[in-house]
This record gives structure tokens, sequence and C-alpha cells, in this order.
């Protein structure tokens, strides 16, 4: 019977409070220059609960970091033409630096025809085809947030991403797709697992780093990974009321080298990251006036 491992618990809040207390210094600097604060305008739309609870954090670090806020709270059945139409406003408002359009829309608005209304240069969420064309070819422009946080996390806890052999379950346009492209940036090798995937535990097994993105509660067991595996749970979901990733955590734990906790591991990156675009998007701005 193999040892058990000592277990490194990757928490996010202290990657997150070093890049918040560089992030607060640059707000500082750069409100000298341009006589303002950067601007978020966050557009909500129904009455999601989950929703609710990620806007209202994103509006705590924000205002912790000095980054004013212009909240939207709308009803569940604007039309699209109302919701462009306050899209349009907010891209010609010079106060706002970026405009997060809070996922998931209701099921009467086409998603991707709203987020193709965002101008690229407010997108901080990396929606726009424009921006997510930008990271895959490694150009200039904003990271999507929650890979951004992963990548953020592997680096702050020194696991190198170099030459690893790193496996992905999930290929969403916001986790999955957007993470897949940064690790090939960093030089890894990446492997993508998803529904239609056949014998994942084979896949799995090969990981040095998994990620696991896929929104199924306890997905990930011990039987899926090999000894000394470093472990990244993004995945959140709500079981008999408590918040669980996608990782069997206690079956995990004393196997893998390395786990992120749900809650507290990536989630907190996903908002320092948001910021992180906003107040770039802010010195992009204030640079060309």
């Amino acid at each position: 019977m193999n040892k058990k491992i000592d277990t490194l618990i990757m928490k996010g809040k202290p990657v997150s409070d070093k890049i918040i207390e560089v992030l607060i210094s640059r707000i500082e600097k750069l409100k000298i220059k341009s006589g303002r604060s950067p601007g978020l305008a966050v557009i909500l739309v129904g009455e999601d609960p989950a929703s609710q609870v990620y806007v209202r954090l994103k509006g705590k670090m924000a205002d912790k970091v000095g980054i004013e806020t212009y909240d939207y709270k709308l009803s569940s059945d604007i039309s699209f033409e109302e919701l462009s139409n306050l899209i349009e406003v907010l891209n010609k408002d010079s106060k706002i630096d970026g405009i997060l359009v809070q996922l998931p829309l209701p099921s009467n608005l086409d998603e991707t025809e709203v987020l193709k209304r965002v101008d690229p240069e407010k997108d901080v969420d990396v929606f726009h085809s424009e921006n997510f064309g930008k990271l895959s070819l490694k150009q200039p422009g904003p990271k999507s947030c929650t890979p951004a946080g992963v990548l953020e996390i592997l680096k702050f806890y020194n696991f190198p991403i170099e030459g690893k052999r790193i496996v992905i379950i999930g290929r969403s346009k916001i986790v999955g797709l957007p993470l897949s492209i940064l690790l090939l940036h960093e030089n890894a090798t990446v492997t993508i697992c998803h529904s239609r995937t056949k014998n994942i535990n084979e896949v799995t097994k090969s990981a040095d780093i998994l990620i696991a993105a896929v929104g199924r509660a306890n997905f990930v067991n011990a039987e899926m990974v090999k000894r000394g595996t470093v472990v990244v749970d993004v995945g959140t979901n709500r079981v008999d009321d408590k918040l669980v990733g996608d990782c069997d955590f206690k079956s995990l734990m004393g196997k893998v080298s390395a786990i992120t906790p749900v809650p507290g591991g990536v989630g907190p990156m996903t908002i320092s990251m948001l910021m992180v675009n906003t107040v770039n998007a802010f010195e992009d701005h204030i640079s060309m006036t």
C-alpha cells in the first residue's frame, strides 16, 4: 500500500491578496494622472441567486481596490433592443472602462448577440470574439479571468507549467477552451476531455496537472489520478445547500501533491483577474486621452 502524501492545499486568498496589493498601488498612481477612478459597469439581468452572489462579491472587491462600480439590475423580461441600447450608452461613456454582462442571461436573450454589443476595449470578461482571437494569437489584450487565475495559482505555489502534461476536463468558452490556449502559450502539453471522451480515466491518469472544469459535483476521484498529480478544481456545484467542487476532495487528499479547495480556491482569483483587466483597460483609456 502506498504511503499517503502530504497534500498541499492551494488557497486562492494569498494569491489574490498579492495581486490586489499591487492593483491598489497602481490605481492610486493612475488616479493622480487621470483625475478619476477606473469604472466598471455591471449588468445583471433577472434574479438568478448565484449571479446575485457573484455580482455582490465583484462589487465588494472593486470597492476594496478603488474601482467605481455602476450597477444595472434589469428585469428578466427586458428586450434585446433595450439591453443593446444600454450597452451602447455604456460603450460611449468615458467614465466606464469595463462592461461586465453577468452570465447566464435569461433564455429569451441571445447571449452571443448581447456580448457582441460590448466594445472590445471594454470587454473585461474576454467574451468578445475579437479579444478571444487576440488571446489565441498571443496578442496584447485582456486574459480570460478564471483561466488567468488558474495560471496565477500554479505560479504562486511554484508548480512549473512548461513541459508538463496538463489535462483539462471541460471545454467551455469561459474556462476550458481559453485555459488550454494560455497553457499552450506557457509551453505545456495540453489535452482536453469532454462528454464524448472515451476511457477518460486513462487520459486523466496521464496528467502531471489535472484541471477540472466540468460542472459535475465530485466527478474526479482518486481512481482518476496518478500519485503526485497537482489538481486544480474550477467547479462550483451546490449539493445539499453546500458548495462543492468537481473533485472529490477527501478521496484525493493524500494521493495528490496539491489541490485547490472549493470554496476558497480558484473563486477569489476569478474576481481578482477581472479587477486586473479593468485596471489595464483604464490605463489604456487614459493613455489615449
